[in-house]
């Protein structure tokens, strides 16, 4: 090892490149050369010839400060400068606390008079492109060494050593290329999402830096991604939705699939002579697809769940032909067969493969839900998104096809393939990445064959909280003053898929986090696993029912049951006896709304003065589509829905608001789905009506007048704050509900 390398190690050594890290903040002013890798000053610094300590020395191209806080560790006296007055102050504050008493910083243009105290140097580094060096030679000192970096064509740029003799500069020749782009590792600890410690970036065996980070559940993927794309010159992450119109599937067939996955390549499409290909590796070598076709590769970044996405896609599409071909082919012989299909309902890796791609698509589009149906000839396969249907057109099943799809599809939930005349569910699981899914498959015979929806819940051990459901702050203090009461029966009622469950879980979550009280539930089945409840499925075939399930809870000492659904007059005999010996009740009744829900158990055989003294609260729901926030802006009132919300007019001061579309919604202006809550608090005025069992006009009068919390009121709350668009209140709202409403039922 040479002196001079000794010391560049040692200088590395005692500068920490995290603390200059912090500038990161400022992209996209940063780039490789504001705070290059501790590889790339090493390399600059080592290709130096030997110089002394005690020179004094011209940094220009301050940036962060980082060489320029090396270069100080390894000469008597530096002087760092950058045109850009901000970075200047942040590299001032960068080396504060380094003990560096012989650097400085100058704010400055390096192409003009930098009016700098001292006019002699000993060595001049410039690590920025400089358009003319003239005005830096009346600062270097006779037989001074100026470094500085010169372009070279379609290659990194070189240093070059220049010497000042007899008042003219020299050129000795490049010492060598310089790459400031960061490497990807580096990039990520830039952006604060991976830490480097003393002993270096630690990741897992088998990990690589960029999966650890993408580990991180404080950030999406897609937020990586995009800060990744920031520090990348020419690297450019697009959304495959609006990639997938330009994609040509022909020339992925050109490639081998073994060499396109060992890179992380996809070839997309081509233009005059451009190749863009897609990757989610940062770091992708195109020179591996560039020596196979003459034209110029340019790359595009995607996720690395449109990578499978768009794998999937071409896959699927590819085979898709071959087997559209051979079937006509097939045809053509007057066969009248499939291919592919084979016998009827015969499983290939194919249509695994097809089965896997709709699912991954379901999960990349956050669906709740998947439909596979069939009329006549055609088969349709739907995703249900912020609750509306949208159709996957790009997968076109045969019906040969949907025999083994649905195969596949009971297999993997345990359920009887021969069978086909009766409905039948059961259930799968899903691992996508560090996320598993349970899917809750339902068979239905029809008209043209058997149609099946599947229903993805995400397991994380956590449930929303109450704010992540949108719950106002003043309903969210009631909520928790309930699951605070000794005793008593809360409902959460609405129709099916109006997240009562994802209600009553928030609550759950609340008490889990909280630890002092015993929860158990009983549900069938269990739709998201809680840590720290004990969680029951209820079944049915070997006799044990919610009732059962009640009557064995009383005797595990809980202060809190949560029973899934109360739907018989048994079920609901247990909820209220639990109640009555001292336990909070929690569960969910199919019913329109609060006061509806008073009816409902008195038709299930509930008498009036149980319900009355037990029942803390009824909240009922529904879902309205979330304006995405990405691309929210003011928007102009219906005036149709305005006459029916306010018949006497509207306040001056109303306001609402939609989305424009962008990529993050797909367009769609809405992304993901909130609460409207009703919430009815059972007070004495409220229970002697319920004992009293009242018309259901005349009970709703009376909680208006008790402090019903309707759910007009909700929607309008989250129209006027921007949360949902005003085009939802009809949709969620009865035409009966839409205008205020009045004691005694009056508008």
């Amino acid at each position: 090892m040479t002196a001079m390398t000794s010391r560049v190690a040692e200088a590395l050594r005692r500068v920490p490149r995290q603390a200059f890290v912090s500038s990161a903040d400022l992209e996209p002013q940063l780039s490789g050369h504001s705070i290059p890798g501790r590889a790339t000053v090493r390399h600059v610094l080592e290709s130096l010839p030997p110089l002394p300590a005690d020179s004094r020395v011209l940094h220009v191209g301050a940036g962060s400060g980082y060489v320029a806080a090396v270069l100080a560790r390894l000469f008597r006296q530096v002087v760092a400068v950058d045109r850009d007055p901000v970075m200047v102050e942040l590299a001032s504050l960068n080396v504060h606390g380094l003990s560096l008493d012989n650097l400085g910083f100058r704010q400055g243009d390096a192409e003009e008079d930098l009016a700098l105290e001292q006019h002699s140097f000993d060595v001049i580094l410039v690590t920025t492109f400089l358009g003319s060096t003239d005005a830096l030679v009346p600062l270097l000192r006779e037989g001074g060494s100026l470094f500085c970096l010169e372009a070279v064509p379609e290659s990194a740029p070189g240093l070059v050593h220049y010497q000042l003799r007899s008042g003219v500069l020299q050129r000795q020749g490049q010492l060598c290329r310089v790459d400031f782009r960061r490497t990807t590792e580096e990039a990520l600890i830039d952006l604060g999402l991976l830490q480097e410690g003393a002993a270096g970036l630690q990741v897992p065996p088998g990990t690589t830096p960029l999966g650890q980070a993408l580990k991180n559940p404080a950030v999406s993927e897609r937020e990586v991604y995009h800060k990744l794309a920031a520090t990348r010159r020419g690297l450019t992450l697009i959304e495959l939705d609006t990639l997938l119109p330009e994609v040509d599937p022909g020339l992925f067939a050109r490639f081998s699939r073994s060499f396109l996955e060992h890179h992380r390549l996809i070839p997309v499409y081509k233009r005059d002579r451009q190749l863009f290909v897609a990757s989610d590796n940062p770091d992708a070598h195109l020179d591996a697809i560039a020596h196979l076709t003459d034209v110029e590769i340019s790359p595009l970044l995607v996720t690395p769940t449109d990578f499978r996405r768009l794998w999937s896609h071409l896959s699927i599409s590819e085979r898709g032909n071959e087997v559209s071909a051979a079937a006509q082919a097939q045809a053509d012989r007057s066969t009248g067969e499939s291919l592919e299909a084979g016998r009827e309902g015969e499983v290939t890796p194919y249509l695994v493969s097809l089965y896997e791609g709709i699912l991954l698509e379901a999960v990349s589009q956050q669906a709740s839900d998947i439909h596979i149906e069939r009329y006549g000839s055609r088969v349709r396969v739907r995703l249900r998104i912020d609750g509306e249907l949208h159709d996957l057109d790009h997968y076109r099943l045969t019906p040969a096809q949907l025999l083994g799809v649905v195969n596949v599809i009971k297999l993997r939930a345990e359920l009887n393939i021969a069978e086909r005349r009766l409905p039948q569910g059961g259930r799968s699981r899903l691992r996508f990445g560090d996320v598993s899914f349970d899917l809750r498959v339902q068979t239905q015979p029809s008209l043209h064959g058997e149609h099946v929806v599947i229903r993805l819940l995400r397991q994380t051990g956590r449930a929303m909280t109450m704010q992540e459901l949108g719950m106002s702050s003043k309903l969210a203090r009631k909520y928790q003053r309930l699951l605070d009461n000794p005793a008593g029966l809360v409902l959460v009622v609405g129709p099916t898929g109006s997240g009562k469950s994802t209600t009553l879980y928030a609550g759950l979550q609340e008490l889990a986090d909280d630890g002092r009280r015993k929860v158990i539930t009983v549900e069938d089945p269990i739709e998201y696993s809680i840590d720290n409840i004990q969680q029951t499925r209820v079944r049915p075939e070997i006799g044990f029912s919610f009732a059962d399930a009640m009557r064995s809870f009383v005797r595990q000492d809980p202060d809190v049951i949560l029973v899934g659904e109360i739907r018989d007059q048994e079920t609901a005999l247990e909820a209220i006896r639990a109640s009555q010996t001292g336990h909070v009740v929690l569960s969910t009744l199919h019913c329109n709304d609060s006061v509806d829900a008073l009816q409902r158990l008195y038709d299930l055989g509930i008498h009036p003065n149980s319900i009355a003294s037990e029942l803390l609260a009824v909240i009922a729901q529904r879902l309205a589509k979330r304006i995405c926030p990405d691309c929210r802006r003011p928007a102009t009132a219906d005036p149709t829905v305005m006459a029916e919300l306010f018949p006497e007019g509207a306040p001056a001061d109303f306001r609402c608001f939609e989305g424009a579309g962008c990529p993050q919604c797909k367009g769609r202006g809405t992304r993901g789905r909130i609460a409207m809550v009703e919430f009815l608090q059972v007070n004495r005025d409220i229970r002697n009506g319920i004992s009293l069992q009242p018309p259901v006009g005349e009970m709703r009068s009376l909680a208006l007048d008790a402090g019903l919390i309707t759910m007009r009121d909700s929607a309008l709350d989250h129209v006027i704050q921007g949360n949902i668009p005003l085009s939802e209140l009809p949709r969620i709202l009865p035409e009966d509900r839409m205008s205020p409403e009045k004691r005694g039922g009056r508008r």
